[in-house]
C-alpha cells in the first residue's frame, strides 16, 4: 500500500474532472452494473504509464460529448478490494495498471490496457477513448 499523501494528488487528478472515487467492491459494482455507460480507470503510481494515462483521460473528457454516464476510479495498490472487483468485471483481460475500461449496461465494450498506454502520447490515448465514447455513449 502506498502512503495516502503520495497518492492523494494522483487521485485528485481524476476526481477534479468528475470521477467518483470507489473504494469498495460494492461501489464498483453499483457503478459498472447500472444501466448506461461507465468509464472505469484503474489509477496507478506507475511511472510513464500513469503519467500518460491521467492526462489522456483529461484530454478525452475536455473534448466533450458524448461522455459516459458515470466515471469512476480506484487506485491500484491502495483500493485493493475495489480494484479486484473492477478487474473481475474486465475479464478476460489480465490485470494491469493503469488501465481504462468502458462498460455499457454492465457489459465491457472497450478496454485500454497498460501496454496500450506505455510509450504512447496522451493525445493518442485520448483519441482512443474519444472514439470509444462516440461508439458507445450518448
Amino acid at each position: 500500500m502506498y502512503p495516502e499523501d503520495l497518492v492523494a494528488p494522483m487521485r485528485e487528478d481524476l476526481t477534479q474532472i468528475g470521477f467518483t472515487e470507489t473504494r469498495t467492491p460494492e461501489e464498483v459494482e453499483q457503478n459498472i452494473k447500472a444501466d448506461g455507460t461507465a468509464l472505469v480507470v484503474i489509477n496507478s503510481v506507475c511511472g510513464c504509464a500513469a503519467a500518460n494515462a491521467r492526462p489522456a483521460v483529461k484530454l478525452a473528457i475536455e473534448k466533450g460529448t458524448p461522455l459516459p454516464d458515470r466515471m469512476v476510479t480506484a487506485f491500484a495498490g491502495n483500493d485493493v478490494e475495489a480494484v479486484k472487483a473492477a478487474r473481475d468485471l474486465m475479464a478476460p483481460f489480465p490485470p494491469s495498471s493503469p488501465s481504462m475500461a468502458l462498460f455499457k449496461d454492465g457489459q465491457l465494450v472497450h478496454m485500454i490496457e497498460r501496454h496500450h498506454i506505455e510509450g504512447r502520447p496522451a493525445e493518442m490515448i485520448a483519441d482512443n477513448l474519444t472514439q470509444a465514447f462516440q461508439d458507445h455513449c450518448g
